[in-house]
């Protein structure tokens, strides 16, 4: 799991549904009644009274949040009954939205709205907004952690999975480089102990040998689909190591975390592993 992979629109996400489990045992309804043995009386969320409220409101709204932040960790393409999670965490947050919203325009006489209840309003609003218009902000893209630098794991740490990592023991750490510098020794290939031969190379477009190598980009930038089309799969963000397995022209083919595979367009300024 790789917590820079959130953007701010999770965070968005995360801290919409810590404030609304956090409202459901706040006062949803009260009750303003007169009397020497009757004062103001409320009810919250998880009372047997409006015990519909909570799974409609509270659990949807917080199961969405699960959902949406769930699936950035997910390998693309992996879904539940045709959806992806996050396409289910988005329609349950915008059914906890709307049925906030429903309940606090046509409340029952004689009840007034509760802390609860208004802070429940409060926090499945934002909770839709960010799972709506996180794809589609760019402020709301981009990476909710952002680090200074790459920084390599320490000698001796669990292996990441298959495929992806950081360079291993043995490989050389050179300052940042422009891309196509040649770097003092190649980068330990990953899984591969010092010692062991090393795979043999792929070869590059424009027919030239290619050695795969971990690069990290001083910022965050989009990695398109391989077949050529402007949409993209994924976006690199700083302070990761990613694989590059290809070149074509002056572009690279990466290979993220979870497996996915796409095309860096601007490899200015890359650190080389």
């Amino acid at each position: 799991m790789n917590i820079r992979s959130l953007t701010r629109g999770d965070g968005v996400v995360i801290g919409a549904a810590v404030l609304l489990f956090i409202a459901s045992f706040l006062d949803f309804y009260k009750v303003d009644c007169s009397g020497p043995y009757c004062g103001d009386t409320g009810t919250n969320a998880w009372e047997s009274e409006i015990f519909p409220v909570l799974p409609s409101i509270f659990l949807a709204g917080v199961i969405a949040a699960v959902l949406i932040v769930s699936a950035r960790f997910q390998p693309q393409g992996r879904n539940l009954f045709g959806l992806a999670l996050d396409q289910w965490g988005t329609a349950l947050a915008v059914f906890a939205a709307w049925t906030s919203l429903w309940t606090i325009m046509g409340g029952l006489k004689g009840l007034d709205a509760g802390v609860g209840q208004i802070l429940g309003l409060i926090a499945t609003l934002a909770l839709a907004a960010g799972a709506l218009l996180t794809q589609r902000v760019p402020a709301l893209k981009a990476p909710l952690m952002n680090a200074a630098g790459p920084a390599p794991s320490p000698y001796g740490a669990p292996a990441p999975q298959p495929g992806y990592g950081y360079p291993g023991p043995g490989a050389a750490q050179p300052g940042p480089a422009p891309f196509g510098a040649q770097p003092g020794q190649p980068a330990q290939p990953f899984g591969a102990q010092p010692g062991q031969s090393q795979p043999t190379p792929t070869p590059a477009s424009g027919g030239s040998d290619f050695t795969p190598f971990w690069f990290a980009v001083p910022v965050a930038r989009p990695l398109y689909a391989e077949d050529g089309s402007s949409s993209t799969i994924a976006e690199l963000a700083p302070g990761t190591w990613y694989l590059a397995v290809e070149q074509r022209g002056q572009a690279l083919v990466a290979q993220t975390q979870d497996g996915r595979r796409g095309v860096l367009q601007d490899t200015t300024g890359i650190q080389r592993g």
